[in-house]
């Protein structure tokens, strides 16, 4: 199994101890709001995320939000932690477009006396299996594994949850101290042979955030080149759009083609049920992305990579 954090559209910093993986810096080009809570539960993402808790974990109908923001219509993140001084804290990343959970961070809900990382390995799936069914569903049809991490910092487990056939996992989950990260991946069980990893690099390491943008079969034609050479390109330090521009297509046409397969994929989410249905028209998705995808396609990286 890949011992690496697979991210969708948007990673977050706090997901995961930092010891075991950065964040990935193109999100932090973005720009955190911060959000009320009557702004929250004004907003339809934010209130029907608020909903799903709700029924999920009724007693969290009592805990206070003790914070709430946006990142620039990308991301609704909230925080909600228990009054009187306990810990027990919850936390929902959601997409701001398709209005999906994306992760879900519980923490301190075990006795500090008997943290997480003190239950047997059996006893932890429990708790992350209970997570999961309350938040997403149920997980019968999921095939699993456990392993530890190289954290010398920190012991933490790492859970995959793949569909029977699948390369990489649906839900991705990381145990730590008192602490359960959750990531919906929604890995494919049949991925496309022109996807690579990776396509910026920090530090030497691979960035994964773009590569949700730039796995795209309709920009790969655009170009006329394989996701390989696209990747080549960059690794000279090279921009998607300085790599456009060489031919002879241009900024808005790349926008168009990577917004619409986004938006396209949020679509198709909804019609599985994975989403808040029909109150965001195609124009409006296409507005609310094409922000971002024009961050990832003016990124460079940091230097041209010696060979």
């Amino acid at each position: 199994m890949k011992k690496r954090f697979i991210s969708g559209i948007v990673a977050t910093a706090i997901l995961i101890p930092t010891a075991a993986f950065a964040a990935p810096p193109l999100i932090e080009i973005l720009t955190r709001t911060s959000m009320t809570t009557e702004q929250i539960k004004s907003d339809e993402v934010g209130n029907a995320a608020l909903e799903k808790l709700y029924s999920a974990f009724p007693e969290t109908k009592s805990f206070e939000m003790v914070n709430a923001s946006t990142v620039q219509d990308v991301q609704t993140s909230i925080m909600l932690r228990e009054k009187g001084g306990t810990g027990k804290t919850i936390t929902l990343h959601m997409n701001s477009v398709s209005g999906t959970i994306e992760h879900v961070i519980q923490e301190n809900w075990e006795p500090k006396e008997k943290p997480l990382m003190a239950l047997t390995d059996q006893e932890i799936k429990a708790k992350v299996d209970d997570l999961i069914n309350r938040m997403y569903g149920p997980i019968e049809d999921y095939e699993f594994a456990m392993e530890p991490m190289d954290n010398p910092d920190q012991k933490t487990w790492m859970l995959n949850y793949s569909k029977k056939g699948a390369s990489e996992p649906f839900y991705q989950i990381f145990v730590h101290g008192n602490t359960i990260s959750a990531s919906r991946i929604e890995g494919e069980a049949t991925p496309s042979n022109a996807e690579v990893e990776g396509f910026f690099t920090t530090n030497g390491k691979p960035d994964y955030f773009a590569d949700a943008f730039l796995n795209d079969a309709k920009l790969f034609a655009l170009l006329g080149m394989s996701a390989t050479e696209l990747k080549e390109e960059l690794a000279k330090g090279n921009s998607v759009v300085e790599v456009a521009a060489s031919k002879n297509v241009s900024k808005q046409q790349v926008i168009d083609v990577i917004a619409q397969t986004q938006v396209d994929t949020q679509i198709q989410g909804e019609h599985h049920g994975d989403a808040p249905t029909g109150k965001t028209s195609n124009e409006q998705m296409l507005k609310a992305v094409e922000p971002k995808v024009l961050h990832v396609i003016e990124h460079k990286n940091e230097a041209p990579s010696k060979k």
